[in-house]
């Protein structure tokens, strides 16, 4: 498959690049209006009480949406500004669609006690389709902005995802002018020559472009978070990187053995291609666990970056070839160096690994597992507009309110629906829980209950409020919904479903693994070490984000839980990517073994020759997350920490010291399979490196 992928790329170069091309204008043609279609309702997850509650209240009394309007900075009761305010409530009221606003200097609780506050709240018609309430919004928050206060701040319900999808697509375009031009130097000092570290930064933005191509994709068929734009174009941008830099190292190597380019380039795809391949299956198969999840976000989030991964694989086995055919007779070969000079450093690193195995594991294992042990004090949340940069509107908005008004205002309440064939009793027992509770009947008989919660709107508080809720009801026809309540049920479902997950991520990491390696002991091996290097970093995530503790450096707070989409997508993609270095190591550690049947000899020889791909690939990747990590968005900081976190201890603490101090203790067990599996990888593994000249012995000193 592979031979076909590099004969089809080299004897047609121009028209496989001429198809790659194309493929950059739809991505940054069609692809970017999924900026236009982006969602913040994440925790929703279909088939829970909560979502069905909230379907039987649209069902029962639709509503429109609501937005709010925050006026402050001055005395509120000043004549002029009671004046300014007033012609534009009633400017706002004449607005199309809009059902109701209300005045906010005789409604109680609109105007702060302080005097230097209002909020005015703007309830949409329901009913109204997609154009139309966006025409509307987009009306009353222009008029809203428009009265004369030092603070004026408009945001909340559809036009806070709005504003949401306005920043990512900021964040994004910075993120890309920063880290573009620290990778372009980078593979400069990396490979000499403009020629070769171009190559890289061409596959990356066909990696980006694929981004926005999968994500409009998806956004025709299911809603698309705001997070995913971020997450899915740092992990386009840096796995192309990462394989493009592993090919053309490949490369430049195979160009010592033969002057022949389109010769090089085949017994590069034969053989780095291999790794690429199954390190981009592996990746792909390591989201499969998202898909077990029943929620929207997780679904959509693991089949978009799922879909970047492989664009990212396919550019590398065939966008790459076709630019080496017809550029890479002018790229120069890799030095020669003196026997035993190459890759010192990393051999001499894994030989003191093999040599001093026990120790470091003595002392490597635990200072992971002490990095990690915050990770069992972990909270999830779906958070407030705390998470947003302090330069956002609606973070000014929420700051205000805090500020002025007293606490709880603007928090959404639990909400309680009890069926007409509810008992009473019930409703009795509910109302008794909390003297914060208004009542309202629907059309049909059912009951409203508002119960406004202590705190913020998912907080601990409003949580055990929704269990004790859930406690009392019984088995009456009573749900209950809301931030809280969907929280609770959030948290139920990845309870719930994150065994599965687990099961089939292993297992197909085992089957790709086995085939790639032909042992059944390396995947079981290689799977405890990299959760041990995903517990440590998402051990410091929560002492960052969730504790507090050095988030200002980050721009950052400690907000007491992290963000519910941060852990399942820092496990999934951070458990992908450990296994991209795992495989560039244990590729040449096979070829070494194969070579000379030294099982300590391929140790030392696999690090030597991959250890200088691996830290480059991790340091370009870091960068990459690193830069994205300037937007300011929490829940982009919290995933941007535990990806580079994860990638640097894996690079560093597991492929430079646990692999060979662990390799080596195996000895040749690692390589072990049954008969009947090892006659199954013998037959149906894939095998198409190329046949090397023979290269001296090197005594491995272990």
């Amino acid at each position: 498959m592979l031979s076909a992928l590099a004969r089809a790329a080299t004897r047609r170069p121009l028209t496989v690049m001429l198809l790659w091309g194309l493929f950059l204008l739809l991505g940054f043609g069609l692809g970017t209006g999924v900026f236009a279609r982006l969602s913040d309702n994440v925790p929703e997850v279909p088939g829970t009480e909560s979502q069905s509650a909230a379907e039987y209240l649209e069902r029962a009394d639709p509503a429109g949406e609501s937005i709010s309007g925050v006026v402050a900075g001055t005395a509120v009761a000043d004549p002029e500004l009671r004046a300014e305010v007033g012609r534009a409530v009633a400017d706002v009221r004449a607005v199309e669609g809009v059902a109701a606003v209300p005045d906010p200097y005789t409604t109680r609780g609109l105007t702060a006690e302080d005097g230097r506050a209002l909020i005015i709240p703007v309830t949409l018609k329901g009913g109204l389709d997609d154009d139309a309430q966006e025409r509307t919004l987009d009306a009353a928050a222009d008029r809203l902005r428009e009265i004369d206060a030092p603070d004026v701040h408009v945001s909340g319900g559809p036009l806070l995802g709005q504003q949401l999808g306005e920043r990512a697509q900021e964040d994004v375009k910075f993120a890309e002018i920063v880290s573009l031009p620290v990778v372009l130097a980078l593979l400069l000092v990396v490979f000499g020559g403009l020629r070769s570290a171009l190559m890289p930064l061409v596959i990356a933005i066909s990696g980006i472009a694929g981004a926005f191509l999968a994500l409009f994709a998806f956004s025709e068929v299911t809603d698309i978070s705001v997070y995913a734009i971020q997450v899915t174009t740092m992990l386009g941008l840096g796995l192309a990187v990462d394989y493009a830099l592993l090919m053309l190292m490949r490369f430049k190597e195979e160009r010592r053995h033969t002057e022949d380019v389109v010769e090089a380039v085949h017994r590069t795809v034969g053989a780095a291609g291999r790794t690429v391949l199954f390190s981009g299956l592996t990746v792909a198969v390591s989201l499969t666990g998202l898909l077990v999840f029943p929620s929207v976000f997780l679904r959509s989030m693991g089949l978009a970056v799922a879909a970047v991964v492989v664009i990212d694989m396919l550019a590398a086995l065939t966008l790459l070839p076709a630019l080496l055919a017809r550029f890479g007779g002018r790229i120069a070969p890799a030095k020669e160096r003196p026997e035993g000079e190459e890759g010192r450093f990393f051999a001499r690193l894994a030989r003191f690994a093999a040599r001093r195995r026990i120790a470091v594991l003595a002392v490597a294992v635990p200072v992971l597992l002490v990095l990690a042990f915050p990770l069992a004090g972990m909270k999830i949340a779906i958070g407030d507009a705390r998470q947003l940069p302090t330069d956002t509107e609606a973070r000014q908005l929420h700051d205000t309110v805090i500020e002025h008004f007293p606490p709880g205002t603007g928090v959404t309440p639990v909400t309680v629906v009890v069926r007409p064939s509810a008992d009473p009793a019930a409703t009795d027992a509910i109302r008794a829980l909390s003297p914060n509770t208004a009542v309202r009947e629907l059309p049909g008989g059912a009951t409203v209950l508002q119960i406004q919660p202590p705190g913020e709107a998912d907080g601990d508080e409003a949580t055990g409020l929704v269990e004790r809720v859930r406690e009392v009801r019984g088995d009456e026809a009573v749900e209950v919904t809301g931030p809280a309540a969907r929280l609770v049920d959030f948290r139920d479902m990845l309870a719930e479903r994150a065994p599965w997950a687990a099961v089939t991520v292993l297992a197909g990491i085992f089957v790709l693994l086995f085939a790639f390696t032909g042992s059944v002991l390396l995947p079981l091996r290689t799977v405890a070490t990299t959760l041990l290097s995903l517990a440590a970093a998402l051990g410091v995530v929560v002492w960052v984000f969730q504790d507090g503790h050095l988030a200002g450096l980050l721009g950052a707070e400690g907000l007491g839980a992290l963000s519910l989409t941060a852990p399942p997508l820092i496990v999934a993609i951070a458990f992908g990517l450990a296994m991209d270095y795992e495989l560039f190591i244990l590729a040449r550690m096979r070829e070494a073994r194969q070579r000379t049947g030294d099982d300590g000899e391929a140790v030392v020889d696999g690090l030597r020759r991959s250890g200088r791909v691996v830290t480059c690939a991790a340091l370009l990747l870091a960068i990459v997350f690193a830069a994205f990590m300037t937007g300011g968005f929490s829940p982009i900081l919290q995933i941007g920490l535990g990806l580079t976190l994860a990638v640097l201890i894996d690079a560093t603490v597991v492929q430079m010291l646990l692999v060979p101090a662990t390799m080596s203790l195996l000895g040749r067990h690692a390589w072990w399979a049954p008969a009947p599996l090892r006659k199954v990888h013998d037959r149906f593994g894939l095998s198409e490196e190329p046949e090397e000249a023979p290269r001296p012995r090197v005594p491995s000193g272990v």
